[in-house]
């Protein structure tokens, strides 16, 4: 199944646990120190670096840009690192995540209550995952280098739902 962002509550609801899809669009990237940066402007009422409604975050630091490229490797990182702060970006309106790995109880409790979805990325094949980008910035957090907030513009990338909005998990 092709699905384009930003994602819809209805688009959210139709997939299920174990659902392949390809997804085009743009999604934005970001780990752990990110993570930690937006928790800590939800905390203290500062703008996210980002509208979280209908967005797609992946979990991933991509390579830096070989000549002529919007990006070098990119692949998934593991999801329970950001699993300290998922819950309070998915109450803050962030509805898709796409990482690798399983999530913790508290992830799966507030993907159930406000309705969100989890993806997960095929790992080892980064390069492979490198040519479905067409384009590339960083947005927000430079400092961070890899770990930079990107907004990407993916065709095509492979992702099996691995928990829908029911909580159900492959």
């Amino acid at each position: 199944m092709k699905i384009s962002t930003p994602f819809t509550m209805e688009t959210i609801q139709q997939l299920k646990a174990g659902d392949t899809i390809k997804l085009s669009g743009e999604i934005y990237t970001a780990r752990d120190a990110a993570h930690a940066r937006m928790v800590d402007a939800l905390r203290s009422g500062s703008p996210s670096p980002f509208n979280y409604g209908g967005q797609a975050v992946f979990y991933a630091g991509p390579c830096p840009a070989p000549p002529g490229k919007p990006i070098g490797s990119i692949g998934p990182t593991t999801s329970g690192r950001m699993d300290a702060y998922s819950p309070q970006l998915i109450e803050a309106g962030l509805r898709v995540m796409i990482g690798k790995g399983e999530r913790l109880p508290a992830v799966v409790d507030a993907i159930k209550k406000y309705g969100g979805i989890y993806f997960v990325a095929v790992g080892g094949v980064a390069a492979l995952m490198a040519k479905c980008v067409v384009k590339a910035e960083t947005i927000a957090y430079e400092d961070l280098g890899t770990e930079a907030i990107r907004q990407l513009t993916i065709t095509n990338l492979p992702l099996v739902v691995a928990i829908d909005y029911l909580g159900r998990s492959i």
